[in-house]
C-alpha cells in the first residue's frame, strides 16, 4: 500500500495555496430541484460532477456527505466513488462526512471502507463519532496513521442536542466534549506543521474561551452561512486556533448551482471573507 504524507501535512500545505475554505457536497432533493434536477442517480450524478468541476481546483478541501448519495442504493454510491477520485484528481482533499462510530471488527471494517488507501471510497480523512468512548476508534486511528489519512471527530457539534452529550461533566470535572479535544491533543502531540486528527467544533457556538482548542490539530468548522455563522465570527469562537480551522460552507455556495461561474464566484467570496478573518483574527 503506498502510504501518503500524513494528512496533517498535506491539509496544512492545502491551506496556505488555497485558504481553508471547506465546501460541502449536500445533494439534497430540495437543492436538487432548485437546480432543476430530477431526485433521483441521474441527478445526484449531475450536481456531483458540477460541484466537482466548479470548485476542485481552487478550494483546499470538498466534503461530500455520503448519506445523500448512500439513499440511492449502490447506483448512489457509485456516484460517490467518481465524486472522490475527481476532486482527488482535480488537487482537492476529500473529507468523507460518514459521522461512522462503533467497536471492534466493525469500526475496522467501517475504516477499512474510508482509509484504506486502496478503498474505491478512499478519502483524505473521515468524520467520526466517539460516543462509544473514544478507544472505540483506534482501529480507524491506526489505519489512519498507516495509510497517511486523517479523522475529524466529534467534539463540540453546533446541533442543539449535542450540548446533552458533549457539555455533560465527568466525574473528573472535565467536559465530554473537553475530554476528546484532550484525546486529539495526544494523538498530535509531536507532529509538525500540523497533526492529522482533527476535532469537528461548531461556527455557531459563541465563546469557546472555556475550552482548550488548541489541539495542533484541524478544527472542522460546520454552520457558517445557513446555519447562521458567518466567517466574521471565526476568531471570536476560536481564539488562537484559529489558523486551522477548517470552515464548512455547504448551501451558501451550493444554492447559487447549477451555473459553475455562480458556484465558483460564491466559494471565492467566502474564501477571500474567510482568510480576511482569521488574517485579521
Amino acid at each position: 500500500m503506498t502510504v501518503l504524507e500524513p494528512f496533517g501535512t498535506r491539509l496544512r500545505r492545502a491551506m496556505d495555496a488555497r485558504g481553508p475554505l471547506c465546501v460541502g457536497i449536500d445533494p439534497h432533493a430540495s437543492l436538487l430541484a432548485e437546480w432543476g434536477l430530477n431526485d433521483d442517480v441521474a441527478g445526484l450524478e449531475r450536481f456531483s460532477r458540477t460541484v466537482v468541476e466548479a470548485v476542485a481546483d481552487r478550494v483546499a478541501v470538498l466534503k461530500p456527505q455520503s448519506a445523500f448519495f448512500e439513499r440511492f442504493g449502490s447506483r448512489g454510491v457509485a456516484v460517490l466513488e467518481k465524486t472522490v477520485a475527481q476532486a482527488r484528481a482535480a488537487g482537492a482533499l476529500v473529507v468523507m462526512d460518514a459521522k461512522r462510530g462503533d467497536i471492534g471488527s466493525t469500526m475496522a471494517a467501517y475504516a477499512e471502507s474510508f482509509l484504506h488507501k486502496d478503498a474505491p471510497l478512499f478519502s483524505d480523512a473521515l468524520t467520526v463519532s466517539p460516543y462509544l468512548g473514544y478507544g472505540s476508534l483506534s482501529p480507524a486511528v491506526a489505519l489512519a496513521r498507516e495509510s497517511g489519512a486523517g479523522l475529524f471527530v466529534l467534539a463540540l457539534t453546533s446541533n442543539p442536542e449535542g450540548a446533552e452529550v458533549q457539555h455533560a461533566v465527568r466525574p473528573d470535572g472535565r467536559s465530554v466534549g473537553a475530554t476528546m479535544l484532550a484525546h486529539l491533543a495526544a494523538e498530535n502531540a509531536g507532529e509538525d506543521p500540523l497533526g492529522s486528527f482533527g476535532a469537528v467544533v461548531g461556527a455557531t457556538l459563541g465563546d469557546l474561551s472555556t475550552y482548550d482548542l488548541d489541539i495542533n490539530g484541524p478544527l472542522l468548522a460546520p454552520g457558517i452561512g445557513a446555519q447562521g455563522a458567518t466567517p466574521a465570527d471565526l476568531p471570536q469562537v476560536f481564539g488562537t486556533a484559529v489558523r486551522n480551522v477548517v470552515p464548512n460552507v455547504s448551501r451558501g455556495v451550493l444554492r447559487h448551482g447549477p451555473d459553475a461561474g455562480a458556484l465558483r464566484a460564491a466559494a471565492g467570496r467566502f474564501a477571500e471573507e474567510i482568510r480576511d478573518a482569521v488574517t485579521s483574527g
